[in-house]
């Protein structure tokens, strides 16, 4: 029996020739400064050698596992750009899944990792006793939370659990809890959420989403458009003190990106404060992606309960937790809890990210305006098939005319070499969708912008081409 942990042994048959490839694509990577990397985008880069991928057959076929034909998944990535396994180099505009702060193996914070590993930091252990950088974390994240001496702050942090679904689980157990307790009834709570909401993946916040119609539901679950003042006054007109929580994403990257508005969240606070509702903002998209860290406090509403998830960790392992007062602080210890919540190590890198925010808040700053002003450049530039802009800051769309115009717009930048997400898998969506890592200055937004121009352009042509045969056939 042997005992080689090699990475070549680890992948099985094609792990020698996939080794290799990842080897010397980290190199290349390493060896070219953004602009080199820019020049290649979209190309076959001759210099990784060509192997034959693991096939996905193993997978579910929602992920890829009854895909025929070879593989072009992930290789090695490094910053905001990888490799692909057909050795094709692609800009990533989505931050990995929505949650590499930084990009790829950042070096600092793999640096940071590996002191803190050998000064004795682990990857993970109970929750019970967690280790110095999770209790740092926690009084760290009260401070990004709060203005000083702030008479009713956001101070405390259930950190107990690894993945936002389970955050936010975790704060509908608070809401329906202070609701318990606050009333006399036995009347059934009612959550508030806005339409096309994302919280998760836990039966309860799919319950807020419409799905699992055959299951009984424990609260009455309502939502309402975003954004849409006179229905959310109607609907806590209507339920009143039978509201436990109501919940917003301040993007909703699950809707296209639509910005919640200020007034729409201040109208919320109002009414949770009315009627004795506990106010929800789920940051798990919008979190460590600003300054401020926290999107409501650019926003200036004050939440109950603040969810945080995807960037906090810079996706080196999922942490998630749930922010709140001292008064709602009516979970027992295993109500809401992952086997790898607590992680020291993610922990400590967390703290390394928020460092490097800080130092960096200015470059953060004007790449978030940059992209926001080019994207509402590109709607004015292109009317005809752009409906609008929306987003803020990093998180960004672009709302196309119609679903095909959506599709074709992302075929042709993912041909390109430019990753990116595309909205057109529900009824009305046709929004092109990016999410730059902080990494990105106004070279790689400016670049961004070109391709989609570039894009843009070519379907402008093909659509007039298409309607020129039309009506010659007509």
């Amino acid at each position: 029996m042997t005992n080689d942990l090699s990475l070549a042994r680890l992948l099985g048959p094609e792990g020698p020739a996939c080794a290799a490839a990842m080897e010397a694509g980290r190199r290349w990577l390493a060896g070219r400064d953004p602009a080199g990397l820019m020049a290649g985008v979209g190309q076959e880069i001759a210099e990784v050698p060509a192997f034959a991928p693991i096939d996905k057959r193993a997978l579910p076929a929602s992920y890829g596992g009854d895909q025929t034909g070879p593989s072009d998944d992930f290789l090695v990535g490094q910053g905001l750009f990888y490799l692909s396994e057909q050795r094709r180099l692609f800009l990533d505009c989505t931050a990995g899944h929505y949650q590499m702060l930084w990009g790829y193996n950042h070096p600092e914070l793999e640096a940071a990792a590996i002191e803190a590993v050998r000064a004795g930091v682990v990857w993970d252990n109970h929750s019970n006793i967690p280790q110095a950088p999770l209790k740092q974390l926690g009084r760290r994240l009260i401070q990004a939370a709060n203005d000083p001496g702030d008479p009713d702050p956001l101070d405390k942090v259930l950190l107990g659990v690894c993945t936002g679904s389970v955050a936010c689980a975790a704060a509908l157990k608070v809401q329906i809890k202070v609701f318990e307790r606050k009333t006399r009834t036995r009347a059934t709570p009612v959550i508030l959420s806005l339409e096309g909401n994302y919280h998760g993946s836990d039966f309860m916040p799919q319950f807020m989403r419409g799905l699992w119609p055959l299951l009984p539901r424990p609260c009455e679950f309502v939502n309402v458009e975003p954004n849409a003042l006179d229905a959310i006054e109607a609907a806590f007109t209507r339920y009143g003190e039978r509201i436990a929580g109501f919940w917003a994403e301040p993007v909703m990257m699950n809707r296209e990106a639509i910005p919640v508005s200020r007034a729409s969240l201040e109208l919320a606070r109002h009414w949770c404060h009315r009627v004795g509702a506990l106010l929800c903002l789920d940051e798990i998209q919008t979190g460590f992606w600003r300054p401020e860290i926290f999107d409501f406090r650019a926003l200036g509403v004050r939440p109950d309960l603040v969810v945080l998830g995807k960037g906090m960790a810079a996706g080196f392992h999922p942490l998630s937790g749930v922010l709140f007062r001292s008064r709602h602080d009516v979970l027992e210890q295993y109500d809401a809890i992952s086997t790898n919540g607590s992680a020291a190590l993610p922990a400590l890198v967390a703290l390394a990210s928020m460092q490097l925010i800080h130092a960096r808040a200015g470059q953060v700053e004007a790449a978030a305006g940059r992209i926001q002003s080019g994207f509402h450049a590109l709607a004015n530039e292109f009317p005809g098939l752009v409906e609008r802009a929306q987003g803020r800051g990093h998180l960004m769309g672009l709302r196309l005319k119609s679903v095909d115009h959506a599709k074709g717009l992302h075929r042709r930048l993912l041909a390109d070499g430019v990753w990116t997400r595309v909205h057109a898998y529900h009824e009305g969506h046709r929004t092109l969708l990016t999410k730059l890592g902080l990494l990105a200055d106004a070279q790689i937004v400016d670049f961004l912008i070109d391709r989609i121009r570039h894009a843009l352009r070519a379907l402008s042509v093909e659509n007039s081409s298409a309607s020129r045969q039309t009506s010659i056939v007509l």
